[in-house]
């Protein structure tokens, strides 16, 4: 765990950007290699990766900011725009992310719920790597284990500096975990004649399930009626792609040929 890797002069290299940036990496390639195997989108994958990065990093921010440190930034301010001290909600990237490949799809005129399946197994592949940028920085961690088991923070982390030496339950450690097999279950998915959009869908109810649970174990985050914000985030995700499913069964997405390239559109 190490929030700075190594400096370059006196320009600190932080583990946090430096895995999130690598994350989107892997995302896209994955991405892109799907696409290339259907035969469709390919040339759409830089585009809509600029939009949803964008929309990702805007959301992510504001979500942790407004849901889960607001106590703490109100009162400083000046740190809501430090994005190298890490501090970004996966759900909130997920909906500004959202939005921003809604407005992709709208302006070059792709079908978004076909382009969203394509897309689906890179986004829980990147998320499921991202995760190792919360370990180093000590960041989204468990509460207490209560025994010798666990995860130990060192100072100068945000654990340490809530729980001090005690024992951590790996919470972020199991989110990337759990990311990872819902990215398995994604390609054997993929191997289903599934209604357009579904793949997407299934994404979002895998992972808000996963992160539901998870969150019983989280030990950084405030509760409001006995739950924390990603929970309820969670359950408004899986309650909105079921209501979806059912809108995309009885009524198809309107079918259109893939645009091949961004130029053509």
């Amino acid at each position: 765990m190490r929030p700075i890797l190594f400096y370059i002069g006196d320009f600190p290299v932080r583990s946090y950007g430096l895995i999130v940036a690598i994350s989107i990496l892997l995302g896209i390639g994955v991405a892109t290699y799907f696409a290339r195997r259907e035969g469709k989108y390919e040339a759409h994958i830089s585009g809509i990766a600029f939009y949803t990065i964008l929309g990702a990093i805007i959301g992510a921010r504001v979500w942790q900011v407004l849901f889960f440190d607001w106590g703490y930034y109100s009162q400083h301010p000046a740190e809501i725009i430090a994005l190298w001290h890490g501090g970004m909600s996966i759900q909130g990237g997920l909906v500004g992310g959202f939005a921003a490949g809604l407005l992709y799809t709208w302006r070059y005129r792709v079908p978004f719920w076909d382009l969203a399946d394509v897309m689906a197994p890179g986004i829980i592949f990147g998320q499921g790597i991202g995760r190792a940028a919360c370990l180093m920085n000590g960041d989204a961690f468990g509460s207490p284990t209560g025994g010798n088991y666990g995860l130990v923070y060192p100072p100068g982390t945000f654990a340490y500096d809530t729980y001090g030496s005690q024992p951590l339950f790996p919470a972020e450690v199991w989110e990337g975990q759990w990311d990872m097999v819902v990215f398995a279950l994604l390609l054997f998915l993929k191997q289903r004649k599934l209604p357009t959009g579904y793949l997407f869908l299934f994404y979002n109810i895998l992972y808000s399930a996963g992160r539901f649970l998870l969150e019983f174990l989280r030990g950084d985050s405030p509760r409001t009626l006995g739950m924390t914000a990603a929970q309820w985030t969670s359950l408004a995700v899986i309650a909105l792609a079921l209501i979806l499913m059912v809108y995309l069964k009885v009524k198809p997405a309107r079918r259109e040929e893939p645009a091949s390239d961004v130029s053509e559109t």
